[in-house]
């Protein structure tokens, strides 16, 4: 420390002073923006896209301090006076909280000049001068809040009155979140008049509470006084009326320690944490894969092809019954490990087979890396926890990749840097990861375990482990798979993919947390029967009853994760590991026979029984608790560890932390607008087509989502019915295509039936507001069940209803019947203008075809004269048919595109007499794109160009 130069006192004053000038001016810039907006534009900033005076009458933040004069103006430089003492109020906070060894103040500090900088980009940058960069500013200060949040808290010195202040604070702050996004939903999506003033209530709250927050470093600046010394006398003329001296203080006395954070940040050990994170990142989207590559076979051969054989790739931890092999996977458990990296070079594969053989040797290999991994860390408890929190947080991160992207992993060999992969990034940093985190690490001591110690039933260990794994990759690997469980169509009754798949994977980070924090509690038999009490309600009940049941089951399968992995280490890693895998193999076959029963050995008998799917899966996790309840009752931890591998464990819930923020900020971006507009609205068209698009996996094995948007989007497709579109399932990656079409191409989509309707799935997407959509389940006594999804929408100001129907397979003409009948009698109830998009295994003027088109339907074919059809129709009623074009499917399905072009507000017809292109107006003309030989191999076929009609 430079020595203290001597010199007259200019102006000293009290450090609460820079407190209290941050809080009065920063109230000053949004009060006084406030008052001046409503004295002078009230009608307009209350005015949003939906509703104005009287129904919405208070104003939001940002209407208030955004781009009118001169409430702007006045908020702008408020602010930018309120940005001195914020720097000098974050200075102070670091000097009063800085310890030796310890890099906590000097994160929080970092942190808290990261927002003030990211506060004056939002302010200054405003949503109208450059959308996107107003949005980075503003997610970045709001993300940055959550750690100066909690560094404060932790660094809060022992003053009783500031810390209670600071804990009530910051939970008012983050309590408001919660209704302040129900709001905003209920704005946004439900267009509900009213509930934005509401919302805005909220939003000025959280300005208050976080300036306040802040003020409360008032009561703890109190200790220093700010001191300007002139050290050359040059003002000494009137140093008279200054100072003279001011009082020495022992700067150590107003330095308080928290033991909590004492210590040095160890970066290598973050470096640590974060590469066996990227590593069970790895595993998981490595697994994840293998069934989405095994579904393409029985897809394409219609039935069993042999190829399912690779299911079985998971078993390769039997090999652990081998004292020899068992050596050799720990002692090379690298070599075991970088092996299966091969999964993410899969993409260079061109050859759907070989392709698969690859992955299927990359998760043989991982699964037994893993395993060997857990079983040489049995008698190092703190080891152990830390790879078992690696695997556990990779599955996490796995699920916010997927929610990043819309529910497709960017690693996964169905992908290619073409179509949204990061196939060559990740593999890059894979081999970093697995290469840092399978090195050799010095332990000391171990676990002692007494001569006597009791286990339990390596069999009942097995089970649960089995258990666990298929419940995390059949309910967890997305975070949109529970909430598609309980969807039921609209108005919304329940939770959305975004954003609370964020609330998805928060509450399974809060699980794993607790898991580490209380394994007695998680390993009771009182968490079991919540966790059972999750599952019931997630299977029984819809919207948001069923959805919190998922919530609970996710906390508590996240949270047995340790329990049942720290007791399946202390058996025959074959038995625990090798059965546990064949286990979840079972499982994972179970829960596809219930939808596919029609094309497997007994699937009849397990016909539509999720139910029995969720029981098994808790009985299996109940067994593996059973076990561990005598097994870790017997294995003692350690009390020998040193400071390095007791704080390791922090590392990883520091990521996991951050994590968070990560998926708070996806969820604000991916935040739908709900601002759509369809393609010929001053036509008043609407452009509807059907296309059955095979899950979303093309001829050769990629996923066709991004080729699909493009043919959607040239095609100006205004509404679309898709079918063969539930890939909630384990064997089809648990995704959902319906989420990056719908985003990208600004439509709603109503998903229809979910995974737990035993369907092969319908959508819908469409660029009208859908007011009303109910989800049905035809009869289907023999066969396959058949969905259907009634939809109104509000087409210019007029109710349409649109049907999205899928018939059963042509082996079961009775289901088929039944199902016609219903179907005919559900459009003839309908009085409004209504389009059937359909995949109904007819012949066109044949057998059931009489029956949706007739009489009690009301409806009438799209064209009559179009013998060329067995699938796929369109029929419609009560509107206006102006157009029909059939267009090839190219490499991405096996089924064609049929489009239907109508128009609202004028007299039906239904006579099949075409008139020429010529004749048409050209905003009611199809895209000349698809004309010769087309485009990506879409072109109009058939009839080789479209149809139009008077």
């Amino acid at each position: 420390m430079a020595p203290k130069k001597e010199g007259d006192v200019v102006f000293s004053f009290n450090g609460k002073y820079v407190s209290w000038a941050h809080t009065v001016v920063a109230y000053a810039a949004f009060i006084g923006a406030f008052i001046v907006g409503v004295s002078l534009h009230y009608h307009k900033i209350v005015q949003n896209e939906h509703y104005g005076y009287p129904e919405e009458w208070f104003p939001s933040v940002s209407a208030t301090i955004g781009d009118r004069y001169p409430e702007r103006s006045v908020f702008m430089v408020f602010i930018a006076i309120t940005s001195g003492p914020r720097f000098v109020l974050v200075g102070l906070f670091y000097l009063l909280t800085r310890r030796p060894k310890s890099s906590l103040p000097g994160i929080v500090a970092a942190t808290g000049l990261f927002r003030t900088l990211t506060c004056g980009g939002w302010t200054y940058v405003t949503s109208t001068d450059d959308h996107d960069w107003h949005d980075i500013f503003m997610i970045s200060y709001l993300v940055a809040t959550l750690p100066w949040t909690l560094g404060c808290l932790a660094l809060s010195p022992p003053n009783p009155a500031s810390i209670k202040y600071r804990k009530v604070l910051a939970g008012l702050f983050f309590g408001t979140l919660v209704p302040l996004v129900y709001f905003f939903i209920q704005h946004k999506v439900h267009k509900v008049a009213g509930a934005y003033t509401i919302y805005a209530f909220f939003e000025w709250a959280l300005i208050l509470f976080d300036v306040a927050f802040d003020a409360v470093t008032a009561l703890d600046f109190q200790t220093f006084e700010l001191v300007v010394k002139d050290i050359n006398g040059l003002s000494r003329g009137d140093a008279k009326l200054l100072k003279e001296s001011v009082k020495e203080k022992d700067r150590d006395s107003a330095l308080i320690h928290t033991s909590t954070f004492d210590g040095p940040y160890y970066w290598p050990a973050m470096l640590d944490a974060l590469a066996e994170i990227l590593h069970g990142y790895f595993f998981w989207s490595v697994l994840t894969s293998l069934g989405v590559l095994v579904w393409y076979f029985p897809l394409w051969h219609m039935g069993i092809s042999g190829y399912e054989v690779m299911v079985m790739s998971t078993v390769s931890p039997f090999l652990l019954g081998v004292p020899f092999l068992r050596s050799l996977a720990i002692k090379h458990n690298r070599w075991v490990h970088m092996s299966s990296l091969v999964g993410l070079a899969a993409w260079l594969v061109k050859d759907p087979a070989h392709r698969l053989f690859t992955v299927g040797f990359a998760v043989w290999m991982g699964c037994l890396g893993w395993s060997a991994a857990w079983y040489a860390e049995r008698r190092n408890s703190a080891r152990l926890q830390s790879r078992i929190l690696a695997w556990s947080i990779g599955l996490v991160l796995s699920s916010i990749s997927k929610f990043a992207n819309h529910t497709n992993n960017p690693v996964w060999p169905i992908l290619h840097p073409g179509i949204g992969g990061w196939n060559k990034t990740a593999l890059v940093v894979a081999i970093f990861a697995v290469w840092r985190s399978t090195r050799q690490v010095s332990t000391s001591g171990g676990d002692y375990v007494p001569p006597n110690a009791r286990k339990g039933s390596s069999l009942l260990a097995g089970l649960g482990f089995g258990g666990l794994v298929f419940a995390m990759h059949s309910l967890l690997s997305d975070s949109s798979t529970m909430i598609l469980w309980v969807w039921e169509g609209y108005p919304v009754r329940g939770p959305l993919a975004v954003p609370q798949g964020a609330v998805t994977l928060l509450v399974m980070s809060a699980g794993l947390f607790f898991g580490i924090a209380l394994p007695g509690f998680f390993g009771s038999w009182t968490a079991f029967g919540l966790g059972s009490v999750g599952a019931a309600l997630l299977t029984l009940y819809g919207n948001w009853t069923g959805f919190y049941g998922g919530l609970v089951l996710a906390f508590y399968t996240m949270g047995v994760a340790p329990v049942l992995i720290s007791s399946a280490v202390q058996h025959n890693p074959a038995i625990t590991f090798g059965l546990g895998f064949l286990f979840y193999n079972v499982m994972v076959l179970f829960h596809v026979w219930v939808v596919a029963y029609a094309f497997v050995p007994g699937g009849p008998l397990v016909r539509e029984h999720t139910d029995w799917v969720m029981i098994t899966t808790m009985l299996m996790i109940g067994a593996g608790v059973f076990s561990a309840l005598i097994t870790n009752g017997s294995h003692k931890q350690k009390t020998t560890s040193s400071p390095r591998e007791r704080k390791q464990s922090a590392y990883y819930l520091h990521i996991l932390l951050a994590l968070q923020l990560l998926t708070g900020s996806i969820a604000y971006l991916r935040f739908p607008t709900n601002d759509y507009v369809p393609y010929h609205k001053d036509e008043k068209l609407i452009t509807a087509g059907i296309w059955t698009i095979h899950f979303s996996l093309d001829n050769d094995m990629w996923s066709s989502e991004r080729r699909m948007r493009d043919a959607i989007k040239e095609l100006e497709l205004d509404v679309v019915g898709l079918l063969e579109s539930d890939l909630q399932r384990i064997i089809m990656g648990n995704r959902d295509t319906t989420q990056y079409l719908a985003e990208d191409l600004g439509m709603y989509v109503d998903f229809g039936p979910g995974p737990n309707k035993h369907t092969w799935g319908s959508a819908l997407l469409s660029k009208f507001p859908i007011v009303n959509s109910t989800h049905h389940l035809l009869p289907s006594p023999v066969g396959e069940l058949a969905p259907a999804i009634e939809a109104t929408l509000d087409v210019y100001d007029t109710l349409v209803d649109v049907f999205v129907f899928h018939s059963g397979q042509e082996e079961d003409p009775e289901d088929r019947r039944l199902q016609s009948e219903y179907l005919a009698k559900l459009m003839g109830a309908s009085s409004r203008p209504s389009i059937l998009l359909s995949y109904l295994v007819v012949k066109p003027k044949e057998g059931n075809y009489n029956t949706y088109v007739g009489e009690v339907s009301g409806m009438h074919d799209i064209d009559r004269s179009d013998w060329d059809r067995w699938c796929e129709y369109i029929l419609y009623k009560d509107i206006k048919r102006v157009g029909y074009a059939r267009v090839s499917r190219g490499t991405i399905t096996d089924t064609e595109i049929q489009v239907g072009k109508f128009v609202v507000g004028e007299p039906a017809s239904y006579t099949d007499e075409r008139i020429p292109e010529e004749q048409v107006p050209p905003g009611r003309r199809f895209p000349a794109l698809f004309r010769g030989e087309g485009v990506r191999g879409h072109r109009y076929h058939v009839f080789d160009e479209p149809w139009y009609y008077a």
